[in-house]
């Protein structure tokens, strides 16, 4: 391959395969990739410590761990471990998660910013000054907790963030501050059959696009008609409808699709847009992870 930027991997330890898991994750470490961050779901720091064990160098983390699932005191025992084991490679991605998800675990919140604010307080005292702290990164989408990252955090991750809304959103980082991390995780299918990719993409997001944070952040970088379709379909409960709703131009934005030429441009032109760690979120139009898996570690040989 040319000497390209490589990006970050999205990994999951899927129940009888968490051996093999490991596995992937040193190969991608030996393969040079920019780090290995987990979803929420599959108990994502258990991964985290055992990445800690068996990888040297590349960097990992949460993305997310939300923060309704677990006491702040409880949490940060077992992130401070995977920092000292980590030799601070750990970020500890921290979100709110969704309200559907919130629901179902029987979760009373309260305000996003303020509940996070001092989720992250309370980690940092118990914590406390002689152990190591992970680097905290929050979820964003919006510019409110963008703002809060840079004030109590060490980095910011979006999930679907547009690229062509990136740089309005990045005036809210200070040029100093150049070690702060910045992450999209970024739904990728590589195919050359671009519409059977881009369908795989559209499956993916069918679940975003019901959620209105994601809708009023969509709207915010320039997709008012195609959310407001959406809404209209949601209203009258018209799932089927939404695929034809997500228009290319928005799917090209949001996420990557295509060749494995392609998705390289992509991420690319990611980094260029000012997201240090693009994290592909890998999915196949012809199998599960790992075949997924199989085809990006083809596309970045």
């Amino acid at each position: 391959m040319t000497d390209a930027r490589l990006p970050a991997v999205s990994l999951v330890a899927v129940a009888g395969r968490r051996q093999r898991t490991m596995e992937l994750a040193q190969e991608i470490e030996r393969r040079g990739f920019g780090g290995i961050f987990g979803p929420s779901f599959g108990d994502v720091m258990s991964l985290c410590v055992s990445l800690a064990h068996v990888t040297n160098e590349v960097p990992f983390g949460t993305a997310i761990q939300p923060i309704y699932s677990r006491r702040a005191a409880d949490l940060a025992t077992t992130a401070s471990y995977i920092a000292e084991l980590s030799g601070g490679r750990f970020h500890l991605g921290l979100g709110v998660s969704h309200e559907p998800a919130l629901k179902r675990m029987g979760v009373e919140t309260g305000k996003p910013l303020a509940d996070t604010r001092a989720y992250v307080e309370e980690i940092r005292a118990a914590v406390g000054d002689k152990a190591p702290m992970p680097k905290i990164v929050l979820a964003t989408l919006r510019k409110k907790m963008l703002r809060l990252a840079v004030e109590i955090g060490d980095g910011a991750v979006w999930a679907n963030g547009a690229r062509s809304h990136m740089a309005e959103s990045l005036q809210e980082v200070p040029a100093d501050r150049s070690d702060f991390f910045l992450g999209n995780m970024i739904p990728t299918v590589i195919d050359d059959d671009k519409e059977a990719a881009a369908a795989v993409n559209r499956k993916t997001l069918t679940g975003y696009v019901s959620l209105p944070n994601y809708r009023n952040y969509w709207k915010e970088a320039g997709y008012v008609e195609e959310m407001e379709a959406i809404e209209a379909a949601l209203a009258k409960q018209d799932w089927a409808a939404l695929p034809g709703l997500m228009s290319d131009r928005w799917l090209s934005d949001v996420t990557l699709y295509g060749s494995a030429s392609e998705v390289r441009e992509g991420v690319e032109a990611w980094f260029d847009a000012g997201i240090t760690t693009p994290i592909l979120v890998p999915s196949s139009t012809s199998g599960g992870q790992l075949k997924a898996l199989e085809e990006l570690f083809a596309a970045f040989a």
